[in-house]
C-alpha cells in the first residue's frame, strides 16, 4: 500500500498521523484559570444562579479550550479542604496571551460589569503545566 493510500485509510478510521502543528501544540504548556467567588449574599440562591449564568456566558470566548463551573462538593471535611466559596470556575487556555486576550475579551467585560455587584470576593489561581 502506498503512502496516500495508507494516509486516506487513517483518516477514515479516524487515527491520522500526527502532523507537524499537533505535536508543537500537546508539547505547549497551558494554562489552567480557576477562580473561587464568594457571594455577598452566600444564601442567595438567585444570586449564584445568575453568578452561573454569566459565567456561561463566557463559552463564547474563542481562547477558552474548557470551560467548568462548580460549586463546592459534598466531600469530607478536612482542615486543607475549603469550601468556604459558594461558585467556582475553571478555564484552560493554550497559552499565557491567551488568558490575555481572554481578559480583555467585550464578553469576559460584560460579565465583570454584570456580575461584581454579586461578590465579595474573589480569589484567582493560575498555573501552568509542568
Amino acid at each position: 500500500m502506498n503512502r496516500r493510500r495508507w494516509i486516506s485509510l487513517l483518516l477514515l478510521l479516524g487515527i491520522a498521523p500526527a502532523g507537524r502543528a499537533a505535536v508543537a501544540a500537546a508539547k505547549r504548556k497551558q494554562i489552567v484559570h480557576h477562580v473561587f467567588f464568594w457571594l455577598k449574599n452566600p444564601a442567595s440562591k438567585a444570586d449564584a444562579d445568575k453568578l452561573i449564568a454569566g459565567l456561561r456566558t463566557l463559552r463564547d470566548i474563542p481562547q477558552i479550550r474548557e470551560l467548568r463551573i462548580g460549586m463546592p462538593a459534598a466531600t469530607e471535611q478536612r482542615s486543607v479542604v475549603d469550601s468556604s466559596y459558594q461558585v467556582s470556575e475553571l478555564m484552560v487556555f493554550d497559552t499565557v496571551e491567551d488568558q490575555r486576550r481572554y481578559q480583555d475579551h467585550p464578553i469576559h467585560k460584560a460579565f465583570v460589569a454584570a456580575c461584581e455587584g454579586l461578590w465579595e470576593r474573589v480569589v484567582v489561581y493560575d498555573t501552568v503545566d509542568v
